[in-house]
């Protein structure tokens, strides 16, 4: 997932973040985690074994951190599934 934004960057905190304007809280459900990628800025990464799981908490994030009551058309800031995939392990290649 990546975040997006126009104008001003978002700030997310995984864990105990410091208080901002609007704290947005999403719980992930059994079985997800979430790491921020080291790789890429704005960009977070689920994990978990159980695909549903993995999507319905993406949408949690998507649908808590969407833009309310503006035009979206001109407002597109929010955190947005950027791709979608299995994790392949790197030790297995007969698999």
């Amino acid at each position: 997932m990546r975040f997006v934004y126009a104008h001003f960057p978002i700030n997310a905190s995984i864990g105990n973040g410091k208080k901002k304007k609007k704290v947005r809280k999403v719980d992930m459900l059994d079985g997800v985690t979430i790491l921020r990628s080291e790789k890429v800025k704005d960009e977070l990464v689920l994990d978990g074994n159980d695909i549903e799981l993995v999507s319905r908490s993406a949408a949690l994030i998507n649908q808590k951190c969407h833009v309310k009551n503006k035009d979206i058309r001109k407002f597109l800031d929010g955190i947005y599934v950027s791709e979608k995939g299995t994790m392949v392990d790197e030790e297995c290649t007969s698999c």
